[in-house]
């Protein structure tokens, strides 16, 4: 997660250095989430059939590798090739790490637990990405942010195989190529198309890579029901616990990841914050957020999940309201609303994990892991295209743009406040301030109506939740009590599992 954020701060001295184009510079930054995205079901999956250790592994060594070669990348071509591998393996992390997470702990606290420890982790990750990615940038050059990971894998190898006990399931069956492929070309262009119209508007390519990926997707679903050990094994999403826990991840993710996206805007076009300052002040909600998902993990064993949830989703309704409030150079009343928003959601991520791992089959546990990540990845996906495609049409309805400004630059203007900025520069000084002034206020408006937006969200989101998880117990036990770990063979899991290699 540090990875995923770490790179936008060196995007401009590597970009000089290589010389990348704009366009190569969007692959530079997409294509390592791109591939994430891509290959968790199939990574997820495959840790059920080889092993989760070892596909952790195998992960953690290709991405310690690849994270030097794109450190030392000599070209664009290089380092893009280099970043879309580095996909392929951090796709080998999040769906091997809750899956093993399940089989160790199967004491639902201590699950519970691991779980809250997982989720904070990966929040600090993405919370320090840009505040380290600066300090790094302050003293070292551009392929400095990518050797922050070697340490920390090459301490995974080392300790791994002497901590983490291997587990999988013994019947799995070989892994369909076929449905890999379709897999990937489902996911793929879905989120590629949904990157694009929220970055560039309505076009008809990135419509058509959506409707693509829906029906690569629908192909996918069809060719799992028709095989004896799938890809995807569907029959989880019969499971109302998971079909639940599922589309709310999606939704949540979506409201939080298409706010987010706009207010880190907010931060730096409006008001005027460089990326660093913008990362460090987003440590503030990132600490709200780490504090709810501690909070969470005691409530959860006392509390039916609905019902946390529930209260979540409308503090972070009440966080939206505050945000509705924005103004030109606010910055309090941003970082209030987010920290509020992001306590309200901190529930999320342990409780929806833990009902989808603990509703699943222990042996299709690395499959569950997958489609817990994967809808986390769609929702930010979905969110950013719909949430930014509210705020740039109020922003190319509502922009003044001055007479005197030339046709070519208007367009610009009009297009996005990142636009106005491009054009503010084409202009005389007294012209460009007209133009930033009413480009400012303007997006200033569209933000603040996509928070209303957002309340009305996440209140929706109460609703649903209640309607379809509310039947679910506590997470503290089975039927209100809690067997200790060695209660509960290996063997009654449904997995295999080992111990480890001391």
């Amino acid at each position: 997660m540090l990875d995923n954020g770490v790179l936008y701060l060196a995007v401009p001295k590597l970009s000089e250095d290589l010389h990348a184009s704009g366009m190569e510079q969007l692959w530079i930054t997409d294509i390592y989430g791109f591939l994430i995205a891509g290959f968790l079901v199939t990574m997820g999956t495959l840790g059920d059939r080889i092993g989760r250790r070892r596909l952790l592994l195998i992960g953690a060594a290709a991405f310690g590798i690849l994270s030097i070669v794109a450190a030392y990348s000599q070209n664009t071509e290089m380092l893009i090739i280099a970043r879309a591998l580095m996909g392929v393996a951090g796709a080998t992390i999040m769906p091997s790490t809750l899956a093993l997470i399940m089989n160790m702990f199967p004491n639902p606290k201590q699950m519970m637990a691991a779980i809250g420890v997982w989720s904070t982790s990966m929040m600090a990750g993405l919370a320090l990405g840009p505040v380290i990615g600066g300090a790094l940038l302050n003293s070292f050059w551009w392929g400095s942010v990518f050797l922050i990971g070697v340490p920390v894998m090459i301490l995974l190898l080392v300790a791994g195989p002497g901590l983490l006990p291997e587990s999988k399931n013994p019947h799995a069956g070989r892994v369909d190529l076929f449905s890999v492929a379709l897999s990937l070309a489902a996911i793929l262009p879905f989120i590629y198309g949904l990157k694009e119209l929220a970055r560039s508007g309505f076009g008809v390519w990135p419509v058509v890579a959506v409707v693509a990926g829906v029906v690569f997707g629908v192909v996918f679903v069809l060719r799992q029901r028709g095989l004896a050990s799938p890809l995807l094994d569907i029959r989880l999403f019969a499971i109302p616990a998971v079909s639940g826990a599922l589309i709310l991840s999606l939704l949540v993710s979506s409201v939080q990841g298409g706010s987010a996206f706009l207010l880190t805007q907010h931060m730096q076009l409006v008001d005027s914050l460089s990326p660093l300052a913008a990362g460090l002040w987003m440590l503030v909600p990132s600490f709200a957020l780490v504090v709810g998902i501690q909070i969470v993990t005691n409530l959860s064993a006392k509390i039916r999940p609905a019902f946390i949830l529930m209260g979540g989703t409308i503090i972070a309704a009440i966080g939206m309201v505050v945000l509705t409030q924005l103004s030109v150079g606010g910055i309090g009343t941003l970082i209030i609303g987010l920290s509020i928003v992001f306590f309200g959601v901190s529930p999320a991520g342990p409780l929806i994990s833990q009902l989808v791992m603990r509703a699943s089959p222990p042996e299709r546990a690395g499959s569950a892991a997958s489609l817990a990540s994967t809808g986390g990845e769609l929702g930010v996906a979905l969110g950013i295209a719909t949430l930014g495609s509210l705020a740039a049409a109020v922003y190319q309805s509502k922009v003044t743009v001055p007479a005197n400004v030339p046709a070519d630059v208007a367009g610009q203007a009009h297009e996005s406040i990142a636009g106005a900025f491009v054009a503010s520069a084409k202009v005389p000084g007294d012209v460009a301030n007209t133009l930033l002034t009413s480009a400012r206020d303007v997006f200033n408006s569209s933000v603040s109506l996509t928070a209303t937006v957002c309340a009305v969200a996440f209140l929706a989101l109460a609703v649903l939740t209640y309607a379809t998880l509310r039947s679910i117990a506590p997470l503290g036990g089975h039927g209100g009590g809690e067997a200790p770990p060695e209660e509960v063979p290996a063997g009654e899991q449904g997995d295999q599992v080992s111990s480890p290699a001391v």
